[in-house]
């Protein structure tokens, strides 16, 4: 059975989370009383905070970091453009070519030196004449893993930096061992957000980046921070947060929330075994993935709808995400439809 069954009521089954997770009832809960209070004209502004303070929190502890080192904004590539803009003309970034575009394109626009290479090529590419290794911890297309421990210990005896996108791994992988001096995760997909809610973690060591988006919001006192110079912003990550959709962030803190009572060792378990599940059904062995990609028609996603299967197809190929609202009953439909 799922982990939560009184948070979620999908129509059908719902393996898609690569592209959207399910909305917790507590969220749905919250972000309608936002939007009644909206309606009312009776929203506290101020108190919104307290969500996204939440949310900050929650981030952290799901990478054994602390608050302060944790930005909060709406989209992954706002803050990979910030450490692309970082960076001195013609430096080397070191990036995996099927990697999502989220991840490269800061970089390809800007005036450096971008070298892709095959993602089980990437750590062997890593050498002295690399400034900066950008990679997702997961992969969109086909759910691969990174070793997550691997590019800071590669990049750091080479002098380079470590950017990790973990959009497609928090809130199913556990994270707690990840290093990197950058670490970015939009919160719409196994963190059950809605979209508009982004996180970027800053390691206490990094090299520091440009406030290009710096509003009232980065402020030390965000309230006292409104109107007029100075220039006045927080000194810890929040220098790097931009001001949030409101209703988005009150609906995210309570998913959040979800997740951390269930704990994502237990959701890793339990989305990690279902997926193996499809994978035995199918013949493939085991793998250490909650996406599962097979060679498929090109018409089987709409196929798979129609039988009330939500599932996506990308790179070519039929990719099914699992997460903690799924169960054994979704894994025996799924292969029923592709049999």
């Amino acid at each position: 059975m799922s982990l939560a069954p009184e948070e979620f009521a999908p129509t059908g089954v719902f393996l898609n989370s690569a592209t959207l997770g399910l909305a917790p009832l507590r969220s749905v809960t919250a972000m309608r009383h936002y939007e009644d209070s909206r309606f009312a004209g009776t929203v506290d502004a101020v108190a919104v905070d307290a969500y996204v303070e939440s949310g900050r929190a929650s981030f952290a502890t799901l990478l054994g970091r602390e608050p302060r080192d944790v930005a909060i904004g709406s989209q992954a590539s706002q803050f990979v453009g910030l450490v692309a803009a970082s960076l001195p003309p013609r430096s080397v970034v070191l990036a995996a070519e099927e990697d999502f575009t989220s991840v490269l394109f800061p970089f390809l626009r800007a005036d450096l030196d971008v070298r892709l290479v095959p993602l089980d090529r990437l750590l062997d590419s890593i050498s002295a004449e690399v400034d900066l290794v950008a990679v997702s911890a997961v992969q969109s297309a086909d759910g691969r893993l990174l070793d997550l421990e691997a590019p800071a210990s590669l990049a750091g005896e080479a002098g380079a930096l470590t950017l990790v996108d973990v959009t497609r791994a928090a809130g199913w992988l556990p994270l707690t061992e990840l290093r990197a001096d950058y670490v970015v995760g939009g919160g719409y997909k196994w963190l059950l957000g809605p979209r508009g809610t982004c996180f970027f973690a800053v390691s206490p060591s990094a090299p520091a980046l440009p406030e290009l988006a710096a509003g009232w919001y980065a402020g030390e006192s965000r309230w006292d921070s409104i109107y007029g110079p100075p220039l006045r912003l927080a000194s810890d990550a929040r220098r790097y947060d931009v001001s949030p959709a409101w209703g988005c962030w009150v609906g995210h803190a309570p998913a959040l929330e979800l997740l951390l009572e269930i704990g994502v060792d237990r959701i890793h378990a339990h989305d990690l075994g279902l997926a193996n599940a499809f994978r035995d059904g199918l013949g493939l062995p085991a793998g250490d993935s909650a996406i599962v990609s097979v060679n498929a028609p090109s018409d089987v996603a709409s196929r798979l709808a129609e039988a009330g299967i939500a599932a996506a197809t990308r790179a070519g190929r039929l990719r099914l995400s699992f997460h903690l609202y799924n169960s054994d009953a979704d894994v025996e439909a799924a292969l029923r439809a592709l049999k």
